[in-house]
């Protein structure tokens, strides 16, 4: 009997042993953990970008907008009901360490068997009742229940993961609409000055030609010119419709209720500062879906214990107390009272060959988890390096446009002079205005382009959830 007792004081020491691999985050062994390559322009800083980088456009617009978005969103709804879930999860895994007690009552009347006992005839019948509590308490001998835990842990954090990633998204998703919607109205504001100038020229040679000036073809050619132009505008408003539509839903609105003031943009967001970028470390630790996937790789491995304790013996500590009694009273006299203690041991040894099979299972989960996480790593860099340098070369370009259409606009502006002095054919006039409504137009998008490529950056490089 000491020697029982004895054994299961020492049982709780022994749970201190845990089977399958300690997982250590691969994070700190990654790759180009410094500047960025691309990097080096001066338009970036190697400083950290901002929780809320869209405050750095400076437009309350933006900003409600949003605000409203993270609010509102349904895509981030579903992520923190996730999350939700798997804290609950969690909670539930927990309690495995827990004792669990039943509290039981009844109340029976019975015959027995007079053949069951030996008697001659009809058995004894009376009433029975009986009360009591059982308890009972898995030991985890083996880690099997820590290792759970372990993975429900990792499991929270990937959920809390996904639900920044969520939301940054969402702001990012947000910003590329309202960028959109007003790069759009900046397309259509140049569309239509260009339609304005188009006209102008088309009715200046109907005059010379009623005034024997110009001719027929010049005039056609002029006419046709304005068309071509003409024919831009309603794309554009259809860019910017949809726009406003996506904007609409992003913010957890119809379709239809898009604000009107941003109907009204003419002025896609830009920076007129340099872009605080950090370093390859800096992403590692901020971006969401790194941590996703280091989460998930954490979780894989624990998942490797669980299966693993699997193949040793369960063992559980069980008691009971209570009494049972023929009447009501005696459940409360000394004579009915009872008790007992005693451990459970269960163990599954028949078919070994399934419980390693689990295991295998588990290690090839962790193993491609892993190879999950390192090409997230990558994959995270090289958008953050295309990134950088679509954002660099194209605000190249569009300094490069913009003194184009200085040059253009000041040589439609000389042959018009010429062709009204008649020292130049109208074809001169055609021309120069032709190259400077396409640099118009180019210098238009490229602004878009911009401001597309400014968001998809802010989105590479991860911020935007550090307040959620």
């Amino acid at each position: 009997m000491m020697r029982a007792r004895t054994a299961l004081l020492l049982l709780p020491l022994l749970a201190g042993c845990m089977v399958g691999p300690n997982y250590h985050s691969p994070a700190p062994g990654q790759p180009a953990q410094q500047p960025f390559a691309s990097g080096a322009s001066p338009v970036f800083t190697g400083d950290e970008p901002p929780g809320h980088w869209w405050s750095l456009f400076n437009d309350p617009t933006l900003d409600r907008l949003v605000e409203q978005a993270l609010r509102a969103n349904t895509d981030l709804r579903v992520a923190a009901a996730n999350l939700r879930r798997a804290r609950a999860v969690l909670r539930e895994t927990r309690s495995g360490l827990l004792p669990t007690a039943t509290l039981n009552a009844s109340t029976t009347y019975s015959r027995s068997s007079g053949d069951q006992i030996g008697f001659n005839g009809a058995g004894g019948e009376g009433e029975s009742y009986d009360v009591g509590v059982d308890a009972s308490y898995q030991i985890d001998l083996f880690g099997r229940i820590r290792r759970g835990i372990e993975a429900s842990r990792a499991d929270v954090g990937a959920a809390q993961a996904a639900f920044d990633l969520s939301r940054i998204t969402v702001a990012a998703e947000t910003a590329r609409a309202y960028a959109d919607a007003c790069s759009a109205g900046r397309q259509l504001a140049v569309a239509r000055e260009t339609v304005r100038i188009q006209e102008q020229t088309f009715d200046l040679t109907r005059r010379l030609q009623e005034g024997g000036r110009g001719t027929a073809l010049e005039t056609s050619q002029a006419g046709s010119l304005l068309e071509q132009v003409r024919a831009s505008v309603p794309q554009l408003e259809a860019q910017r419709q949809t726009a406003l539509f996506r904007l609409s839903v992003l913010t957890g609105r119809p379709p239809a209720e898009f604000p009107p003031d941003v109907a009204a943009c003419e002025t896609p967001p830009a920076l007129a500062r340099a872009i605080p970028v950090g370093d390859g470390a800096a992403l590692l630790r901020r971006r969401p879906d790194i941590r996703q996937a280091e989460r998930e790789l954490a979780a894989a491995t624990a998942r490797v214990g669980v299966a693993t304790a699997d193949l040793y013996p369960s063992i559980s500590l069980g008691g009971s107390i209570g009494s049972t009694a023929t009447s009501l009273a005696g459940l409360g006299s000394g004579n009915g009272f009872r008790f007992s203690l005693g451990p459970l041991i269960s163990w599954s040894f028949g078919n070994w060959g399934a419980g390693r099979a689990r295991v295998l299972q588990a290690e090839a989960s962790a193993e491609g988890a892993l190879a999950h996480f390192e090409g997230t790593w990558l994959t995270a860099l090289q958008e953050t390096e295309s990134a950088l340098t679509n954002y660099a070369r194209e605000l190249d370009r569009l300094a490069a446009l913009r003194r184009a259409r200085t040059q253009s606009a000041e040589a439609a502006r000389i042959a018009r002079l010429r062709y009204q002095a008649g020292r130049e054919p109208f074809q001169v006039v055609l021309d120069a205005e032709r190259v400077i409504a396409q640099v118009d137009a180019q210098v238009a998008q490229s602004e878009a382009t911009l401001s597309n490529n400014l968001v998809t950056l802010f989105l590479a490089l991860g911020g935007g959830w550090q307040d959620s």
